[in-house]
């Protein structure tokens, strides 16, 4: 058989098969932690539309998140802001294109170890995890109390691992993520010092985010994945219980634990002019605390048309 003809019949071939690839439809990898305020993309499988399926990949801290959606692992990540503003302040192709949540953070401390207020964590030992959303707030509400991180002892932990290192003893207090919390608060160990919201930053938490190439080659793509976001994320705070489930079924998590963090999470998908000036507010916290070498570029790292577009299309 000549190379002409062999040519051909794979042509042919190809073209065959063509339509079932296409039929099979666009498959997107969206990346999540494992934190009840990120469940939204957990719930996105009720809500995608037709010919697009979308891949849930879940990762451990934010900083992996982030690092997924830079290398594109994944197209799309939730993850929180502290590490979204590191990639942008290195200029890194990260861009924000809507909201994820607010609040889901807590300072926790051992119920038996005399800590009840931010001053009585001088001296004692504070699991953080380094470069989260969470460090940032402590580091300003403990300047707000008159302390620095020098007036603590910081213990690099994990979200996953602080109600463990917590009934260990290995910390006398955290810094966490839900439901880490409500796990502390449920098994009778841990206790809440307070929600750290008290800052300019309000309650800012976890962002949606993509790489710049997509937004440049792939704005209807942005457009259609901020539609489920959206959805996910207004089904989840309407159906408490549905939230509760799907965070059971998906990610292990026990019943007691989320009725005492749900509270404490407030989904969202809308890039607010609030939600953007305490971003920016962030950064400059940053700065201040040399986390970052200089500011981001908003006008690259925030892109509000797609959230502003759905905001009018549901008006």
């Amino acid at each position: 058989m000549s190379l002409t003809r062999r040519l051909l019949i794979a042509a042919g071939a190809a073209s065959l098969a063509a339509p079932a690839v296409r039929a099979q439809g666009v498959t997107v990898r969206m990346g999540a932690l494992r934190l009840i305020h990120s469940i939204a993309p957990y719930m996105y499988e009720r809500f995608q539309p037709e010919g697009l399926r979308i891949e849930t990949v879940v990762f451990e801290s934010p900083t992996e998140g982030k690092n997924a959606v830079v290398t594109r692992s994944v197209e799309f990540g939730a993850f929180g802001v502290a590490a979204a503003i590191l990639g942008a302040a290195a200029r890194e192709p990260v861009v924000v294109v809507g909201s994820c949540c607010d609040r889901g953070m807590a300072v926790v401390a051992r119920g038996d170890g005399g800590i009840a207020a931010l001053k009585d964590l001088k001296g004692r030992k504070v699991g953080i995890w380094p470069g989260s959303t969470q460090e940032v707030f402590i580091l300003e509400r403990l300047r707000m109390e008159g302390m620095s991180i020098r007036d603590i002892q910081p213990v690099r932990v994990s979200f996953s691992e602080m109600p463990i290192a917590l009934a260990r003893g290995d910390v006398d207090a955290y810094v966490g993520a839900e439901p880490g919390p409500g796990i502390s608060v449920a098994a009778g160990i841990g206790k809440i010092v307070e929600y750290p919201y008290l800052t300019p930053m309000g309650s800012l938490n976890m962002i949606f985010a993509t790489h710049a190439e997509v937004v440049a080659q792939k704005p209807d793509l942005v457009r259609r994945m901020l539609a489920v976001h959206r959805k996910a994320s207004e089904f989840g705070m309407a159906n408490r219980e549905a939230t509760i489930e799907t965070a059971i079924a998906r990610l292990g998590m026990k019943r007691e634990a989320l009725e005492i963090s749900l509270p404490n999470v407030e989904l969202n998908w809308q890039m607010t002019p609030a939600m953007v000036q305490r971003s920016k507010t962030y950064a400059e916290q940053m700065l201040s605390l040399k986390q970052i070498r200089a500011m981001p570029d908003f006008g690259q790292f925030f892109d509000t048309r797609f959230s502003d577009e759905l905001a009018k299309s549901a008006a």
